[in-house]
């Protein structure tokens, strides 16, 4: 999801971009019998069917034996020298960054798995559901030697493809260089960043330890190291798997399920290095809007991209002076709307305490900027302080007349209630989301709760991307990024200065069992005059109990959000970040 280890990779140079990779890598290499549950083990190895046994009526699984390349002799002295760092320099232990903890459950990664064909049962599927529904997150090909994140996971797209009624579901890592490369040396190669670097002395080591493995060739930092484990996105014509330290990869479906990496894309060399796994696309226009953030000036870059992918010139934003936790952002048809939070570089806290370089900084107040949307240079951004205003995620934004007749924008996102070690402990996250004012004539904000339950990982119709919309669908935070169910709200029965609980519809999904971000399918796309709310949530979930992954069609307009249809998945799903629904036309076209 989150991937502050970006701006550290934009520091560096501008990387040597790879081709374009005609064939598909290698199918992946499995994981072995058992996650150790002890502290640290020197090779902590997974295996997903050891950790939750398959239930009898789950379909045959099709799966290919995993291929692992044995270790090179290199790999071996220079893991050897990691476990080192880990037993002697690393931070103390703490529970919550332990491999028992953090892959614990379906948090476990999966071997891959090639297209399987899917029982239907509950229901039937919707004729608008005529495409595939692909849904990244993290899945380490390697386990850590020691503390853990879900964040460093190398990529996974898990895609259900779906024609004609019928479903075929596929589990594939995205080939980025990271992957391939750690696949050709049997061992992890590259550093992780929110596993291994806590501390001074340790993050000397460990920086040490990488610079030997890049002389001894093992890896080529230029070539981009990224994990693309957040995000999947469409635009200019293309399908891509993201994440915030890289460029984008690209991704295709074909049509028989399966899933192929192309590449990693530079956008014709107009784009050398990473940019947000969050870019807004109108949907009227077919544009995209994007942003980079890294620790040296210009913090904060903005650009965009045409209804063709022609990457548009950059925006430096020269007014941003301190390193910020900028995940995502919003844009409006005459703006575009960027967070500045209270999670910053901490370097302090890095070298005293031994936590990670990003962190919860309480002295930092938090400012939203807002620039036109197709500004030239930096010169009317403009910026307003929002005290104990955080998020991570961003519903949507749109512009707005009040009574007085003055420009306003309105953005409604969930606020996270920061703490300490808010970016280890994701466990903790809590959120409530917010409907907020910003007056451009008088620099007046008011700000309207919309709920006051532990919701994030927000959607709308993808149709309503920037213009004012009435509904919000979020889920119910567990452990995120597990949720226990799913919430429709209304944002327009906020009232100014009172808590209002604006939630018109929910659906929990029962005992031990948790979903993902939902996704919004319109029931007609190509009917003008169709409710906003006409058509269905999509979802992946889980239920812990019986091992058991499945796929759920919701009814948006249903006052408790009804199943339609349910597809039982050939082998579970592990709890990932977003995805998004494309429609057959649109996945010839990619």
């Amino acid at each position: 999801m989150v991937s502050f280890s970006s701006c550290f990779l934009s520091a560096l140079p501008d990387p040597n971009l790879l081709p374009l990779s005609k064939t598909p890598v290698p199918p992946s290499q499995g994981f072995c019998d058992a996650l150790e549950k002890t502290k640290f083990s020197t090779s902590p190895v997974i295996n997903s069917a050891s950790t939750l046994p398959p239930p009898p009526t789950q379909p045959p699984r099709l799966v290919a034996k995993p291929y692992r390349a044995p270790p090179t002799l290199l790999s071996k002295f220079f893991s050897a020298w990691d476990d080192k760092i880990t037993q002697f320099i690393g931070p103390p232990d703490r529970p919550w960054v332990s491999p028992g903890f953090v892959f614990s459950g379906n948090f476990a990664p999966v071997d891959e798995l090639p297209p399987t064909e899917c029982p239907i049962i509950e229901g039937t599927l919707p004729a608008c559901l005529d495409g595939a529904y692909i849904r990244n997150g993290p899945n380490h090909q390697f386990l850590p030697r020691g503390p853990s994140h879900l964040f460093d996971g190398d990529g996974m797209v898990h895609c259900l493809r779906i024609s004609g009624g019928r479903a075929t579901f596929c589990s594939r890592y995205v080939k980025t260089y990271k992957y391939t490369i750690e696949q050709k040396a049997g061992t992890k190669v590259v550093p992780n960043f929110f596993s291994e670097f806590h501390g001074l002395v340790a993050t000397v080591a460990r920086g040490a330890l990488s610079t030997a493995r890049m002389i001894a060739h093992q890896y080529n930092w230029s070539n981009g190291i990224g994990v693309a484990n957040t995000s999947v996105a469409r635009f200019g014509g293309r399908l891509f798997a993201l994440c915030e330290s890289d460029l984008p990869y690209e991704i295709r479906v074909t049509p028989h399920g399966d899933v192929e990496t192309v590449g990693r894309y530079d956008f014709d060399g107009k784009h050398s290095v990473s940019m947000t796994a969050h870019p807004k696309v109108d949907p009227d226009t077919g544009e995209a809007f994007a942003f980079r953030n890294r620790i040296i000036t210009p913090l904060l870059t903005y650009f965009r991209f045409d209804a063709d992918g022609n990457k548009q010139s950059d925006v430096p934003i020269l007014s941003m002076h301190r390193p910020s936790l900028l995940h995502d952002f919003a844009i409006t048809k005459k703006f575009a709307i960027f967070p500045d939070i209270q999670i910053g570089m901490d370097l302090l806290g890095f070298v005293a305490r031994g936590g990670v370089p990003a962190a919860y900084i309480p002295s930092k107040v938090s400012r939203l900027g807002v620039i036109p949307r197709y500004a030239s240079d930096n010169k009317e951004m403009r910026w307003f302080e929002v005290p104990g205003f955080n998020i991570c995620h961003a519903s949507n934004a749109w512009d707005e007349e009040d009574e007085n007749g003055d420009e306003c924008i309105i953005l409604v996102a969930p606020n996270i209630s920061l703490r300490e070690r808010v970016i280890e402990r994701m466990e903790l996250l809590q959120a409530s989301m917010e409907k907020v004012k910003i007056n451009l004539n008088t620099g007046k904000l008011t700000r309207h709760p919309l709920s006051s339950i532990n919701l994030e990982l927000s959607v709308i119709n993808p149709a309503y991307v920037g213009k004012k919309s009435k509904y919000v669908y979020a889920v119910l935070c567990g452990r995120l990024p597990t949720t226990t169910g799913v919430v429709k709200l209304d944002v327009t029965t906020a009232v100014e200065g009172g808590q209002v609980e604006c939630t018109v519809a929910s659906r929990m999904y029962g005992p031990q069992c948790y979903g993902g971000e939902p996704f919004f399918v319109a029931r007609d796309p190509e009917n003008p005059n169709a409710e906003e709310d006409d058509g269905y949530l999509v979802s992946y979930v889980h239920d812990e109990e019986r091992g058991e992954s499945k796929f759920i069609v919701m009814d948006a307009q249903s006052p408790t959000l009804d199943i339609v249809a349910s597809v039982a998945l050939p082998q579970r799903v592990p709890y990932g970040f977003h995805g998004l629904f494309v429609r057959n036309k649109d996945l010839i076209t990619s």
